[in-house]
Formats: C-alpha cells, structure tokens, sequence
C-alpha cells in the first residue's frame, strides 16, 4: 500500500455523483493540485521518471477520479516532461516549470489537430518566425487543437505547449512546441480561443476544449528547444518530430496505471457484492449468495486474477523500460505491449463484472459502469491501440528489432504468443511486401491480437515469477484461452469440451480463497461503491434527497371516479 493517505483526505470524501459537472471539474482541478503538492516531484523526478514518479502514477487515488488523472498526465507527464530536459540549457525556463512544480500554473500539452487526428505528423497551425519573435496562427478550422482543457472556467492560470510548424523565410522547418500563455484565472489571453465541448457521455467530466489562435505573437524564448537560434531543417524530419514529441512514448506506458487498480476495484465490488447478495433457495427462509452460481463466480475470479496478474508484471515492465541499456524502440515496443494488454483487460472484465451485479452495476456511485466509459478515453490517450499495435507489429515481422519474451516451452499462452508471429511472418513471405494490399488486407488485421498474445504471455511469466497462487495463475491462463480458443483446439489439443473442463476446475480451486484473494488486492480504502455490504449500502441510502409530503388527491377527478367505483 502506498504511505500516504490522500484516501482520507476530505476532497476524496466528496461524491462527484452528487455534484454539478462544473463542481467536478473544479473538484479535479483541486484533487490533482493536491496529488502534485503531495508528491512533491522535482523536475528531475519527471525527466528521468524516478521511481517517485511511477509511484505517483500507479497510487490506486488516480483510478478515483479519471478527470484528475487527465489533468496529472498531461501536466506533469507531458508538459513538464518535455521542458525537463532543456534546463540544463535553458535556465529561462526553471521560473515556469516551478510554477508548473507547484500547481500555481497548469500544463497543458496542444498536439493533435481536429482534422488529422493520429497523423499529427502533418499538422497544420503555424509559427511563422518574424525579427522579434514568432507569430502562432491556425490558419482553418481543420487546423484547431482538439481536445485538451483550455478554459479559464475554473480560476487556474494554463499555459501550452503548442506544437506548430516553424516557418522560417517562408520555409517549412518542421514542427516544434511552443510555450503558450492560454489564460489567467479569469480569461482567455488575446489571439486565443477555447471553444468548450460537451462532456464526454458517462465519464468524470472535464473542460476540454477545441483551441485556436489568432496571429498571436510568441518572443523568442516560447521555442522549446536548448538552442532557441538553431532554426535549421532536419535530415530526417520524421524523426526529428519523434523525438519533440517523445513523451508521448513515456505517456503511453502511463496512462493505463489507473486501470489496473481500476480493474482491482471492480473485482472487490463485485466479489464483496455477489458474496453478501443473496436470493431466495427452494426451501423455505433459505438464502443463497448469488457467489454459488459458476455464472457469477468466472466474472469475479477471473477479474481478480487478471487485476493480481496486471499487477504483479506492470512494475516489472516498468524497470525494463526505464533501464539504460533498454533500446527506444524496444522501450516503445513495451509500452505499447503493455497498454495493449492491460486496456483490453479492463474493457472485457469491467463489462462483465457491472452486468453480475445486475441494475446496481450501471449506477454511477457504483463505479464500474462510469469507470468503463471513462476508459474509452485511454484507448486514444498517448496513442490509439490500433494504430500502435500495427505500426510494433509490422516492425517486428520485418525484423528490424526483437523484443525479450518467454520462451515457447514456457507456458502455453507464450507458445501461443510465438505461434501467431511465425503464422504472421510466414504469411508476410507469401504475399512478399509489407506495403502490398495483401499486406494490408490479411496481415495488418491481426496486429493487435497478435501484441495482446505478446502481452499475456509477458505477464504471465512475470506472476509465475513472482509466485502468484496457481489458481490465479490457471484462472488467468483460461481467460486468455477464451481469446483464441480455435487457436488452442488447432495447435495445443484443447477441444471446446477440454477448454470448459479445465476451466471448472481451476474455478473449483480457486474459489474457497476469493475473501483472501479479494483482500491481497490491497484496494479496499480506495473503493467507496455502497454496494460492498449492505451496511454500506443503507447508509448511502440514508444520505441521498428523501421526498416526502402530504398531498391530497380529492381535487383530481380521475382519483375521485376510481374511489367512487371502489
């Protein structure tokens, strides 16, 4: 468990559920400037992602509050991430990004564009070099910055890191970020405009904006870069544009943290729940927890194992990453690897969980039902799922790296896992060039499912290696089964009848332990859903609007004539 206890402080007491949607977002501007003077991160820290860092990313209050998170990772990952590393340089910067240190200002990071989306590559804003500055502009509508929060609503002062095409002499010399003043506690600075969207269906909600500029004029120092004088255009313009926008690929492996101690709370929710819930049984006074039917015991187990599984490999994954000697592609291969895995996790298990828990699942106060749609937000953040896996795919079907996995004769799901490359790789010599339609029509399809292999087969090795109980480990094994049984029945001689034995009995094993399993989460003072007892459930209930009154119905006429019948 973490040191700290932001748990218990009274703006994590607060239910968003009972708020406005502006009282939650002025509550997550709070909560996050709260986790930022609580962890009290250098700008050390944020470059080199210490372990303070990571601590603050994986703290179980991050899945609390999904909105705070968007704020934190944008903030601290990616605005004071990239300004972290020109200090040494450009000690003009040390008073913003101690504000930034400070939450006295916030950071927000302005990259993709409404019309290009995923190809930020070809952004269209403009910084237009003059004799005393530079001249920021968006010249169409396609063109505005789409979606980071940038009112002034909520009394914060913002600045920006704008990313725009630096024009020099007429010249396009590829595209750089930008520090931008967005606004002071009460208004948009001029040339700025923020147009609010509306929130986000189901979700914690946040001021994003559609964000453009109007010829504003930018001094010298708004360049970030170490050497505001080098204007010249790169060799290799793609990869210059990489490494401007390289905390995306940090970003990437920090943005599913809050998922899985989100996936952590949904399995306490539900196992608490189905454990004490009862129905009526055939004999009379006879009441059975809904936790004895397989129907509900698979969603609970299977959450848990796969919450403890995630947990246990996300650190290690971590380490390899952050390690010196680990390649940048390789570093990006990992993180991809493991948003992949974890966030397809989540968006199978969740669902599930919600509907067991039948009409008090799709309560936001309950959790997971707002938790699922605010994690369709991750999906996109610091890349697209997709888009990653089949860029990392074709990579590694044209060999240009490897990446350490498990050996095949590891476990089942690892044979998995190399089974679909060489499938991949084989059928990538038949059709000859990866940037054929063939290429495109049979090969690309499968990246994402072949990378989710990669993963599970990652983490289970990692929970062996840890010394996970085997019932976690076989629940965990089945539930990636259940992914590609055709594969299983095809290669590994598990038919559909040999898949649905061996799952009833590592249900059967692991089921006696649930309360302990349910307890080695280590989430229950970061879960505030009523329905994890029903003590908890009637004092909840004893806190919402109660309408009573005493109306009398004698002056409707229709009341009247039924009372005159009786």
């Amino acid at each position: 468990m973490r040191s700290n206890s932001l748990h218990n402080h009274p703006l994590f007491k607060i239910r968003n559920e009972l708020l406005s949607k502006d009282e939650s977002v002025s509550l997550a501007y709070k909560r996050a400037r709260l986790v930022v003077q609580t962890y009290g991160l250098s700008a050390t820290d944020v470059e080199h992602c210490s372990p303070k860092f990571w601590s603050m990313m994986l703290d179980p209050i991050c899945s609390l509050d999904i909105a705070m998170f968007t704020i934190l990772a944008a903030h601290v990952g990616l605005t004071i991430g990239t300004l972290s590393r020109h200090l040494r340089r450009r000690p003009d910067l040390l008073p913003l990004v101690n504000r930034l240190l400070r939450f006295d200002t916030v950071g927000i990071y302005l990259l993709t564009e409404r019309g290009h989306g995923l190809d930020a590559f070809n952004i269209e804003t403009t910084a237009t070099k003059t004799s005393d500055g530079f001249i920021l502009h968006t010249p169409r509508e396609e063109a505005t910055k789409f979606m980071p929060a940038s009112t002034p609503a909520f009394g914060i002062p913002k600045v920006a890191l704008v990313n725009a095409k630096m024009i020099v002499d007429g010249e396009d010399r590829g595209a750089r970020f930008f520090i931008v003043p967005i606004c002071n506690e009460r208004e948009m600075c001029r040339g700025v405009i923020s147009t609010r969207l509306p929130t986000r269906s189901g979700t914690n909600p946040l001021d994003f904006s559609i964000t453009q500029f109007d010829n504003v004029w930018l001094p010298p120092t708004a360049l970030v870069a170490s050497d505001i004088s080098d204007f010249s255009l790169p060799e290799r313009p793609l990869e210059a544009w990489w490494d401007e926008v390289w905390r995306i690929q940090l970003g990437t492996m920090a943005v599913p943290a809050p998922w899985i101690n989100a996936l952590k709370a949904t399995a306490f929710i539900g196992g608490r729940y189905s454990m004490h819930r009862t129905i009526i049984g055939k004999g009379a006074n006879v009441m059975i927890p809904i936790i004895s039917f397989r129907t509900q015991q698979w969603p609970v187990l299977n959450a848990t194992a796969v919450a403890m599984v995630m947990n246990t490999w996300f650190p290690r994954s971590i380490q390899f990453a952050m390690a010196d000697n680990t390649d940048h592609r390789v570093r990006h291969a990992m993180s991809v690897i493991v948003k992949a895995t974890v966030c397809r996790h989540f968006q199978r298990c969740v669902p599930e969980m919600a509907e067991r828990c039948g009409a008090q699942g799709t309560f936001e106060h309950n959790y997971m039902a707002k938790i699922e749609n605010d994690g369709k937000g991750v999906i996109i953040a610091e890349g697209d799922i997709l888009t990653l896996c089949i860029r990392l795919f074709s990579e590694l079907l044209l060999g240009r790296y490897t990446i350490p996995m498990p050996s095949s004769s590891d476990s089942i799901l690892a044979r998995h896992a190399w089974g679909l490359l060489e499938e991949n790789r084989e059928l990538l010599r038949s059709v000859g060039d990866h940037r054929s339609e063939s290429f495109n029509s049979l090969v690309l399809p499968q990246s994402q499912a072949v990378i989710e292999a990669i993963g599970h087969a990652m983490a289970y090795a990692a929970a062996q290696e840890a010394k996970l109980p085997q019932p976690i480990l076989d629940i965990y094994e089945c539930s990636v089964i259940r992914q590609d049984p055709a594969w299983y029945s095809e290669n590994a001689g598990l038919n559909r009848m040999a898949q649905r034995l061996r799952e009833d009995v590592v249900i059967t094993a692991a089921l006696p332990e649930l309360g302990t399993y349910l307890d080695a989460l280590q989430i229950e003072d970061y879960v505030s859903a009523p329905i994890v007892s029903d003590a908890g459930w009637k004092e909840y209930v004893a806190s919402l609007p109660r309408y009573t009154g005493n109306a009398i119905t004698e002056s409707q006429p229709e009341i009247q004539h039924i009372r005159a019948v009786l």
